[in-house]
């Protein structure tokens, strides 16, 4: 089976308006380096594995950033509260602090991005 038939997202898009504030940023926050695509629009893509769902900073007219649209939550599984520190240490918004998910799914928070986006993140350990 293909990524496709297997999960329910394959790929997204965090919109910027100043894509190397944006790199800077999650590479400060997630403590790793995103790999420049090549490309006509600057894009900026977080590492992923053969199969997995892949994603991007890009920055694009028709697209700007907002707090209020989708929400994606990024991995950083075993690392949240380290996240959590950077983005802190960074002046970062922390929306919602670290929060339990029932059932035995880890733990989530959320916060605001450099752009303005609202932004999840997720661990099954924290």
């Amino acid at each position: 089976m293909s990524k496709f038939e297997n999960n329910a997202i394959t790929w997204f898009e965090v919109p910027t308006t100043d894509i190397e504030r944006a790199t800077t940023f999650y590479e400060t926050i997630l403590d790793m380096k995103l790999l420049a695509w090549p490309g006509p629009e600057p894009c900026q893509m977080f590492p992923m594995q053969p199969g997995g769902v892949g994603g991007c900073l890009v920055q694009r007219a028709q697209q700007r950033p907002a707090s209020d649209g989708a929400l994606v939550y990024l991995n950083v599984d075993g690392k949240l509260d380290a996240t959590l520190k950077r983005a802190e240490k960074a002046g970062v918004k922390v929306l919602v602090p670290r929060t339990e998910i029932p059932g035995g799914y880890g733990y989530y928070a959320q916060m605001q991005d450099s752009e303005g986006n609202h932004i999840g993140l997720h661990s099954r350990l924290f």
